[in-house]
């Protein structure tokens, strides 16, 4: 059984940065699609980003220039580097690892206010 544990939420300033970090156990080998999505209340859940095993990743327009995801030397952990952070960027954060139909995090929250 998969499990994501996410960590790293919590109240940011407009402008600061935040780092998530999720960590998949129960699994061997190295999954090959992990991202974040993030859902703000009354909005869907959005991809926020991605990143494949060969390292490849993928970026929502709005968020792009201003987070990084990245993976971990330990197998299967990832990462997301929010820095000029706004707003609107108020959400709980989930860690995925397999796409839509895969395995989901329980989520971190992420509030972005002075």
């Amino acid at each position: 059984q998969v499990q994501l544990v996410e960590s790293g939420g919590g109240l940011v300033q407009p402008g600061g940065s935040l780092r998530l970090s999720c960590v998949a156990s129960g699994v061997f080998h190295r999954i090959y699609f992990m991202g974040w999505y993030r859902q703000a209340p009354g909005e869907q859940r959005e991809l926020v980003a991605s990143i494949t095993s060969g390292g490849i990743t993928n970026y929502s327009d709005s968020v792009k220039g201003r987070f990084t995801i990245s993976r971990g030397d330990a197998v299967n952990t990832i990462y997301l580097q929010m820095n000029i952070v706004k707003p609107e960027d108020t959400a709980i954060y989930y860690c995925n690892a397999d796409g839509r139909f895969g395995h989901w995090g329980q989520g971190t929250q992420v509030t972005v206010s002075s």
